[in-house]
């Protein structure tokens, strides 16, 4: 009897492995016929045996399950997420044929990443490249673009996420590049290195050269902390800076982003130390100069302000933006003069300091038409700057000049 029992026990062993490997070939057979629909059919019959499976059918199921998902490229964002997974289960047993497919996959997702960026639909470009460094880990790029996208649909939660990812990793970003002249066109290309090498020997580029990009950790480590901010969370935001620093205390770039998140959180003082920090690191920076006029501006620091804007001119004489706002600076003390020319009485005494307010009125506005005229070289279609001027052509009295103006304002309002 016990005889019979073990016979027994030992034939419905063999019959699970039959149906086992009969499932695991007719699954087989329907991926290499792309009935994707039918192989998963099979599997899903061959799972219900899975506690009766060796380690080799187990590997080959989770290996098939993992291709009839992807179904060649059709499959979902969610079954592409599980193919990846049951890639990574089947172990080694077919690594090479993984490599393979994952490699078709990421391309295959690049491209629908790739386009779905340039049609603006930057959540499913987030998810997109996601799934390529899922599918090609050693590609972190990808991973900074998935953190980067999501960021511009505000889907704060998951950037936060994968930057995150991207730190404990050490990502900086910094890498490699090859580049050369086009001789046609006269623009830097930037080729991969067999390539360039091959153009030059060709003759069709010149000038070969490579270099290292910039590092992005500081950009990373920027938007963690306004994440951050905008989750009121400022305890975090200013962490993240902190430990930032102190691995890379002269990147002039990490001292602007903390600079940065201090004036999101209305630290106008610390916004400003730390600005003045980053101008000594870099005395020839315009844009410093020009931030701290603007905060010296808004602490009434006006003789600041205006050595500010005028240093920042000195770096860069097509700085626009200081040239508007030292117009502003200029025309910012109009306000009280008129506060006090409608107050005053009708006597004599009135009248004289009347007057003599006028005159001073009159000649901020001839103070500030050197820097809007400036303004308005540099861009001509600064149609902020030729409104300003015209309204004080209006009130000086200058018709010639008012007219232009006017018909200038009315050109760039038709356009």
């Amino acid at each position: 009897m016990k005889k019979q029992i073990i016979i027994a026990f030992a034939l419905s062993i063999s019959t699970f492995c039959i149906a086992q490997k009969k499932e695991l070939r007719n699954a087989e057979k329907a991926i290499k016929s792309n009935n994707f629909a039918e192989a998963k059919g099979e599997l899903n019959q061959a799972q219900a045996l899975m506690s009766e499976m060796d380690d080799k059918s187990k590997a080959k199921y989770y290996f098939l399950l993992g291709q009839a998902l992807y179904a060649g490229g059709a499959g979902s964002s969610q079954d592409i997420d599980k193919a990846i997974e049951n890639f990574d289960k089947s172990g080694n047993d077919f690594a090479a044929e993984i490599a393979t497919i994952k490699q078709e996959m990421t391309n295959a997702i690049l491209t629908k990443g790739n386009k779905a960026y340039e049609s603006n639909d930057y959540k499913a470009a987030s998810t997109h490249f996601e799934h390529a460094f899922r599918t090609s880990p050693k590609d972190t790029l990808f991973l900074y673009y998935a953190a980067a996208t999501a960021v511009n649909v505000q889907d704060y939660d998951r950037a936060l996420k994968l930057y995150e990812e991207l730190k404990s990793m050490g990502y900086t970003g910094v890498s490699t590049e090859y580049y050369a002249t086009n001789k046609e066109t006269g623009e830097e290309e930037i080729l991969d290195e067999r390539t360039r090498d091959l153009y030059v020997k060709a003759g069709s580029h010149e000038n070969p050269g490579v270099r290292k990009t910039e590092s992005k950790k500081a950009e990373i480590v920027k938007n963690v902390a306004l994440i951050y901010v905008s989750q009121g969370d400022n305890e975090k935001a200013l962490a993240a800076m902190k430990d930032a620093r102190a691995e890379s205390p002269d990147d002039i770039n990490l001292i602007l982003s903390e600079a940065n998140v201090h004036y999101k959180m209305g630290n106008t003082d610390k916004f400003k130390s730390l600005l003045e920090e980053a101008t000594v690191m870099d005395p020839t920076n315009p844009e410093l100069q020009y931030n701290l006029g603007v905060i010296a501006s808004e602490s009434d620091d006006r003789e600041g302000a205006k050595k500010y804007y005028q240093k920042a001119i000195e770096l860069d004489p097509t700085y626009i933006n200081a040239y508007i706002n030292l117009a502003a600076l200029v025309l910012s003390r109009e306000e009280p003069l008129i506060e006090e020319m409608n107050g005053l009485g009708t006597s004599k005494a009135d009248d004289k300091r009347y007057e003599e307010l006028k005159e001073e009125r009159q000649q901020l506005y001839k103070d500030a038409i050197p820097y809007l005229s400036k303004a308005l070289e540099i861009d001509d279609k600064n149609i902020n700057a030729a409104k300003t001027l015209m309204n004080i052509y209006s009130v000086t009295g200058d018709t010639a000049n008012y007219k232009e103006m006017k018909a200038k304002v009315e050109a760039l309002e038709a356009n």
